[in-house]
């Protein structure tokens, strides 16, 4: 048994890994699992929330899966949710230990329902209501220590720790460890064609820079940030700046040489934006090209990464079908095997 405090972190598979998702989530996953226990899932039943394809949610899961493996997570740390069906049952005994004002006050629902209901079907799933009661079950059926989330995730956390503590009374034992948030240096990347917004795949093509884009397109991008708007107070960097700042400095380009270098340029008032444009460019590309390439390895060889992701979610799913076994005997309810 390790006694390695246990992380748990999952990601939905809904398009293309980039700048945004890897610095502010994904590095810190690959950093960890030399510290942790580490447990990290593709969780598709979420991704099912909304509308989707089934053909490209299949084709999504495996293509996330060649990019986390590219940048560094392990293969045997690395789940499919879909494949350890425990995480829907505990989710469904979890129901009955959420309190429902609670789920109803969850702020990603209201924004998600809103946007559901200005599509086409005008159709808001009970699967989208419900998902902070299976993301509870996808923490606490590995008993996470810890769980690196972000500002947006932390009210889900403390769902997850009210249904823990809630079940906790009810069978009149601490079963479950409450988790808690593992706080970790996480850069929050803007868009570089609008800073004043998160780097996002929901806001088009050119509010995101794909980790594994084409050279020719990642430098288009760069290239046209918008740096200065004008709209920034006298003394006071603008965000689009502020934004590449960011981006070199999470790079870890150099060292770190070339962002002390620009950071005094722009105190001296010498800074040009050519040049920050290009040390940007210069710092994406250098982890780019090395992700490209081990990526185009992984791809070469589907069958058997595919063979390994599914022996590694069952190794993981004998974790969850102990906790299930415990938490039904727990609740008074009967296993398959007596």
């Amino acid at each position: 048994m390790s006694e390695k405090k246990t992380v748990l972190s999952c990601i939905q598979p809904t398009g293309h890994m980039h700048f945004g998702n890897y610095f502010g989530a994904v590095k810190n996953w690959v950093d960890l699992q030399h510290k942790y226990n580490c447990i990290y899932g593709v969780v598709d039943y979420h991704a099912m929330t909304m509308p989707y394809d089934p053909k490209k949610l299949i084709n999504s899961s495996w293509e996330l899966i060649y990019n986390l493996l590219a940048v560094g997570i392990k293969a045997e740390n690395l789940f499919v949710q879909s494949l350890i069906p425990e995480h829907a049952e505990l989710g469904w005994i979890f129901n009955n230990f959420a309190a429902m004002g609670r789920v109803e006050n969850m702020t990603q629902f209201k924004d998600k329902s809103q946007q559901s209901k200005s599509g086409k079907e005008g159709f808001i799933s009970v699967g989208l209501f419900d998902y902070p009661v299976l993301q509870a079950a996808d923490i606490l059926i590995y008993k996470a220590d810890y769980v690196p989330v972000g500002d947006d995730q932390k009210q889900h956390l403390e769902l997850t720790r009210e249904i823990a503590n809630r079940f906790n009374n009810q069978v009149n034992k601490e079963y479950f460890v409450l988790p808690e948030t593992l706080f970790t240096e996480t850069p929050k990347i803007k868009s570089t064609a609008d800073p004043s917004r998160k780097m996002s795949k929901s806001a088009g093509e050119k509010h995101y820079i794909n980790v594994f884009a084409e050279e020719d397109r990642l430098r288009k991008q760069i290239r046209s940030a918008v740096t200065d708007t004008g709209e920034n107070k006298e003394g006071e960097m603008s965000e689009g700046v502020k934004n590449l700042f960011e981006l070199v400095k999470a790079s870890g380009h150099d060292n770190g040489s070339s962002y002390n270098s620009l950071q005094a340029s722009y105190e001296s008032g010498n800074l040009k934006y050519s040049e920050l444009k290009e040390v940007t460019t210069e710092a994406l590309l250098s982890l780019n090209k090395t992700f490209r390439e081990k990526r185009a390895e992984i791809v070469q060889d589907k069958k058997e990464v595919k063979y390994q992701i599914k022996q590694s979610s069952a190794q993981i799913r004998q974790i969850a079908q102990n906790t299930l076994k415990e938490v039904k005997e727990l609740c008074g309810l009967m296993n398959v095997k007596f």
